[in-house]
């Protein structure tokens, strides 16, 4: 089955420019185009799409309020956010609000097709420049506590996830920490992306969180220190 794609950006020139690099490969469909938020939203029960190709700044709707409703009600669809914009408030704003993944608008062909595979594979895309600024962005958050005085910081339970995962699952664990993306540690360790994503389940149903990010960002805070 291919994977069906929905184009939203209000630009037309845009929309058919992504529609000419894709629509020649084998496992892609463009099943349809919406120029503003909300005939993206109205389109998604008819034409079903796997990924949501959705740019940030449009009309009616923004690309981030589009994002937030699809989540909510069509959960089972992947959203690839595609901008101009390589704005770090942007790019933590969409892992908040549960996109897959995002590109900037000069992303070239290759990248493009290897982002939507990875994110219809369960897996998260952000290039390495976006994944460093979220990894970033988390340690800073978890470095918090340490502002808060004695009267208020309380002790994070001993059990972390790292003494929970096999030697295996800490490596998985470690890639992704770094940022990497299934395929690139499907590569590293010479197994397939299905391994990884099982990997990958297997760390986040030990863990107890919903998603990848929750993950990470637990891995970050409950690293031990070397």
């Amino acid at each position: 089955m291919p994977i069906r794609i929905l184009i939203a950006d209000d630009h037309s020139v845009v929309r058919k420019g992504i529609r000419t690099l894709l629509e020649d490969e084998a496992d892609v469909e463009i099943v349809g185009e919406a120029a503003d938020g909300d005939d993206a939203i109205d389109l998604i029960p008819s034409l079903r799409p796997d990924v949501l190709l959705l740019d940030i700044t449009m009309p009616r709707l923004s690309g981030i309020e589009v994002l937030k409703a699809v989540r909510q009600q069509f959960p089972k669809v992947r959203v690839l956010m595609f901008s101009m914009h390589n704005n770090p408030d942007y790019i933590l704003k969409t892992v908040q609000l549960g996109a897959a993944g995002y590109l900037l608008k000069d992303t070239d062909r290759e990248e493009i097709l290897r982002a939507v595979r990875t994110i219809v594979n369960g897996d998260l895309y952000y290039p390495p420049q976006a994944a460093s600024l979220i990894i970033k962005s988390l340690v800073l958050s978890n470095a918090a506590p340490s502002q808060l005085d004695d009267t208020t910081y309380k002790p994070r339970p001993t059990s972390s996830i790292w003494s929970k995962i096999t030697a295996r699952e800490a490596q998985i664990l470690t890639c992704l920490t770094d940022g990497l993306s299934s395929l690139e540690i499907a590569k590293r360790f010479d197994i397939s992306p299905n391994t990884v994503a099982n990997q990958r389940a297997s760390i986040i149903r030990k863990a107890g969180v919903k998603n990848t990010v929750e993950l990470i960002r637990m891995a970050l805070e409950e690293k031990p220190r070397t």
